[in-house]
């Protein structure tokens, strides 16, 4: 099987819910990304977190192995400095080998749940 995807992703509408209904971790209100790493090496996700009004943290780095899928939630990104919730953030996603990356949002502040999903902005090398 051939690696498809990206090394390079985006997306720019970050924001975690800090209100939440039900039972954690279940029912938390969070932001995640699904990494799907169809490669026959493991994927090193090295991840960027922009704020509007300060420099940015990271950088966050997470294993997806060969083959496989990964889901990771930004509210369990706390080193080297936890995702603040109900701020607006941007990331940026580099990794090593060729991933795809869907990001989703479930906020579950009200008494129904929504969840929202969108695929991540793949970067187009420069020629």
């Amino acid at each position: 099987m051939k690696a498809i995807g990206k090394i390079d992703w985006a997306f720019s509408a970050g924001r975690i819910p800090f209100k939440n209904n039900g039972e954690e971790p279940l029912f938390m209100s969070h932001d995640k990304i699904a990494v799907l790493n169809t490669s026959e090496e493991n994927a090193i996700v090295e991840l960027l977190i922009f704020y509007e009004d300060q420099k940015p943290v990271g950088t966050y780095e997470i294993l997806v192995r060969a083959k496989r899928l990964r889901k990771i939630r930004f509210n369990d990104l706390i080193a080297p400095e936890a995702v603040q919730l109900e701020r607006n953030y941007s990331c940026l996603i580099q990794t090593n080998v060729p991933v795809v990356i869907q990001f989703s949002r479930m906020n579950t502040g009200a008494n129904s749940n929504a969840e929202m999903s969108t695929i991540a902005f793949p970067v187009e090398p420069e020629n």
